[in-house]
């Protein structure tokens, strides 16, 4: 299965969880419900441009 858009536009508007890393990159969690797992998606240091989006398997909640 593919990643929609709509799925990342949803993480980076609706993240579930949010780490900015040492990089000043930034991580972003969130459930997809049509895909039934669980969308990371990182944004480069201005919050914006999207470096990477992938279905995280080994997402734990906090």
């Amino acid at each position: 299965m593919g990643i929609r858009d709509e799925w990342i536009c949803f993480v980076v508007e609706h993240p579930e969880k949010t780490v900015v890393q040492s990089d000043g990159r930034i991580k972003k969690w969130a459930h997809i419900q049509d895909a039934g797992k669980v969308l990371r998606v990182i944004l480069l240091e201005d919050g914006e441009t999207v470096h990477n989006a992938f279905f995280d398997r080994s997402y734990k909640e906090c």
